[in-house]
């Protein structure tokens, strides 16, 4: 039977986590200084959440909901998932052990090794390191925080939704980023229709349009410039039901309209953000997703997790 994700349960669950999150401004910019076309267009700053991205909420919300046993958290992770779990079990004084795979960004791995956690690195995907850390469960009995496929996971990243819906009311349309989908479930369960709530894959790692084009989630290609963050390979199977039913679709964009989508960025705001934070904004921006005339467009920018900045060169 699906689980069903309701508003009221996720502002139970804005309240139980604000005190452990931040409020993330949301800015509104000229579309045309992005290289983009909109009626308007407002940003959701979410990499300046806590752990850089927007995966902390889900990590509080699932250890408050769930209080974590004496063996501690385990979690698995292309980085950002990682490194919320690790920093909201260093909040909390849980102890957690991380399995992320060979390609996580060099960045993430400081970040969860800086807020105490084990880390273990092994596997080229994330699947391999998702089944190293059930193994670990299944010897430690410690709790299982999954990345995107766990109801407090899904109430968590939906408060992202709460809080953009006070901060711009009168948006048409939002466009969000789509790995495992937990995000992009969390927040079309907060909307539930009353705006069209569009996913964005790459073009190499495109698991919510494959799972809708089967009916169901199944295996596709996981891949590219955002392989870290947005190539879990299947989108969860909690998510699949919401987003069926809720999101409006999906566009697909190439690994090089999301490297330029970072560039123009960095251009014009002065903002750096990973390939998995700037993807929403590479559809806008490519024409992989094309506003109607006066459309009102939202895009989150959800994790900022790079080595692209180095201060120590």
């Amino acid at each position: 039977m699906d689980r069903t994700v309701e508003r009221a349960e996720i502002a139970e669950v804005e309240r139980m986590i604000r005190p452990h999150i931040r409020r993330t401004p949301v800015i509104e910019v000229d579309p045309r200084d992005l290289g983009a076309t909109a009626g308007s267009l407002h940003l959701k700053l979410e990499f300046l959440q806590h752990s850089g991205s927007f995966k902390a909420r889900g990590a509080f919300a699932s250890l408050l909901t769930n209080p974590a046993p004496p063996s501690g958290v385990a979690a698995a992770s292309g980085g950002n998932h990682g490194a919320a779990v690790a920093f909201a079990a260093m909040t909390l004084g849980v102890s957690a052990r991380i399995f992320v795979p060979s390609i996580a960004s060099p960045a993430k791995l400081a970040q969860i090794r800086s807020y105490g956690a084990e880390l273990v690195v092994g596997g080229e995907r994330y699947a391999d390191a998702l089944a190293a850390s059930e193994e670990w469960v299944e010897r430690s009995a410690a709790a299982a925080i999954h990345a995107f496929d766990q109801p407090g996971t899904l109430l968590g990243q939906g408060t992202v939704g709460l809080e953009l819906e006070d901060q711009a009311p009168d948006i048409d349309t939002l466009l969000v980023a789509v790995g495992g989908g937990g995000l992009i479930g969390g927040i079309a369960a907060w909307y539930a229709g009353r705006i069209r709530v569009v996913g964005v894959e790459p073009r190499t790692a495109p698991t919510l349009t494959r799972a809708l084009e089967a009916g169901e989630p199944v295996d596709a290609e996981a891949g590219g410039i955002a392989a870290d963050s947005l190539a879990p390979r299947r989108v969860g199977r909690l998510v699949f039901p919401i987003a069926r039913r809720l999101v409006a679709g999906t566009v697909l964009v190439e690994d090089a309209a999301i490297a330029e989508a970072q560039k123009a960025l960095w251009r014009s705001l002065r903002v750096v953000v990973e390939p998995g934070g700037a993807a929403a904004l590479a559809a806008l921006a490519s024409g992989a997703y094309r506003p109607g005339p006066g459309e009102r467009v939202a895009v989150l920018l959800c994790g900022a997790n790079t080595t692209a900045v180095d201060f120590d060169r």
